[in-house]
């Protein structure tokens, strides 16, 4: 079913998404330069900022993938798990969560609880786009590409059932009946 039923504006456009990218994967290697580092991509929105990003990186990442799914009636309180768990052994390496947008935190919070229990030596997180303002629990990113106070984003991964997600930049959407 194709719902290509949106008015789109412009927010970020392609040229800028690749320049903060190159900053971010700077900011990045330097901190885990030297040491042992699994970046995981939370599926599927993150998948071309996790790319893009993890391509400009320098720190010799190892690379793994989660998909989490949330079940239950209604949009309040549902049971999130795992679809796809990371593969690769946590212990005694610096793993690095990289997300499409936190909004309220509520994904971030139970996947980080549940790496945390994995013995990492640290634990952190790096978002595309960070929507503090919806925070309903305490999940803090340590690297942030953006951060957008509102909107409904799709674009760049980001999507609107399950479309938009190949567009190279990010727009507002306004879903049109």
């Amino acid at each position: 079913m194709n719902v290509r039923n949106a008015a789109l504006k412009p927010v970020l456009n392609a040229e800028i998404i690749q320049r903060r990218l190159d900053e971010l994967a700077h900011e990045i290697s330097a901190a885990y330069m030297g040491k042992p580092l699994v970046v995981i991509c939370v599926l599927k929105g993150a998948f071309m900022f996790f790319t893009d990003l993890v391509k400009r990186l320098t720190c010799c990442p190892e690379i793994d993938f989660v998909r989490l799914s949330s079940y239950g009636a209604g949009t309040v309180h549902k049971e999130i798990v795992f679809s796809k768990d990371v593969e690769i052994p946590l212990r005694g390496k610096h793993v690095l969560v990289i997300e499409d947008m936190v909004d309220t935190g509520r994904s971030m919070e139970f996947l980080l609880k549940q790496l945390e229990s994995r013995g990492a030596l640290s634990l952190k997180l790096a978002v595309f786009i960070d929507k503090s303002e919806r925070r309903e629990v305490f999940v803090h990113p340590d690297f942030v590409a953006f951060s957008l106070p509102r909107g409904f984003l799709v674009g760049y991964g980001l999507d609107y059932a399950e479309q938009y997600r190949e567009l190279p930049a990010v727009y507002e959407a306004t879903i049109l009946e």
